[in-house]
């Protein structure tokens, strides 16, 4: 697994486990060990998916020392409004059975978030998480933080993929010194995208799957990718694309298949 470093010191693997709208308990639970075993070393959860405690228990079975597994999870737009980060976060680590957090991040830029990452802060100097960051933060949303922030958010997390690559972000979360993850790089649950002719054809062409074609073009973007599965062959074969490479002409044919099509809600326009 190839890893990325942040502009907060450590290393973050660039493939991880995704684990939105995942059950938690057994599944969960099952989704972790059997990414863990596929030599995955970065679970991605959140507050709001309630499944920490899944991730935990997950972990736990693996058998993987803790201090192995990149773990990370986000606060809850709520807590953010009501000033709960604190709080929040150890209600977070209490659930996942550990006592730190790898990354720990802003889930969305609700009211509120410039005092949160003040907290946040404090909990990453006080050694509770090894790194801060964002999710679903425009360039206008890290430039609001900017002006009271002590810290440069080490990660901003958003959604791309093929029909909505979101470049323009990525290159600039790039230009400042943040690194990038992606949520929904196979196009979301239900989507379309892995029939794509054109992914489909790219799939012939170099003996792989849709899926890893497209997670490899996200590898050589530079971007950390956290793609979902609950199912052990999908987990393991999502993690084989690091043995081989697409050329760059094929890499913007992909560039190519933009829509502009989000599948989860535009940054500036949600209500929740």
């Amino acid at each position: 697994m190839k890893t990325i470093q942040l502009n907060q010191g450590i290393g973050i693997p660039q493939l991880g486990l995704g684990v939105f709208q995942t059950r938690d308990g057994e599944e969960t639970a099952n989704a972790v060990r059997w990414a863990l075993e596929a030599e995955y070393r970065h679970i991605d959860t959140a507050r709001i998916y309630g499944n920490e405690a899944g991730v935990g228990q997950g972990i736990r079975a693996s058998g993987v020392p803790r201090e192995e597994i990149f773990l990370t999870t986000k606060l809850w737009n709520e807590d953010i409004r009501r000033g709960r980060a604190r709080e929040a976060f150890a209600e977070s680590l209490a659930a996942l059975g550990t006592d730190y957090v790898d990354l720990y991040l802003i889930h969305w830029p609700v009211q509120g978030f410039e005092q949160a990452w003040n907290h946040m802060e404090e909990l990453h100097k006080a050694g509770k998480i090894r790194a801060i960051g964002v999710s679903n933060f425009h360039s206008h949303h890290l430039d609001s933080l900017e002006k009271t922030a002590r810290i440069q958010p080490a990660v901003n997390q958003i959604e791309s993929h093929p029909y909505f690559n979101n470049q323009e972000l990525i290159d600039e979360c790039h230009r400042r010194g943040i690194a990038v993850q992606v949520w929904s790089p196979l196009g979301g649950t239900g989507g379309t995208l892995l029939k794509d002719p054109l992914l489909q054809e790219l799939a012939q062409k170099y003996g792989r799957t849709p899926a890893q074609i497209v997670l490899r073009w996200d590898i050589q973007r530079n971007v950390i990718v956290l793609p979902k599965s609950t199912h052990r062959d999908r987990i393991f074969s999502n993690r084989d694309m690091f043995d081989f490479e697409l050329s760059g002409e094929d890499m913007e044919r992909i560039r190519g298949l933009q829509r502009n099509r989000r599948v989860g809600p535009d940054p500036d326009h949600f209500n929740f």
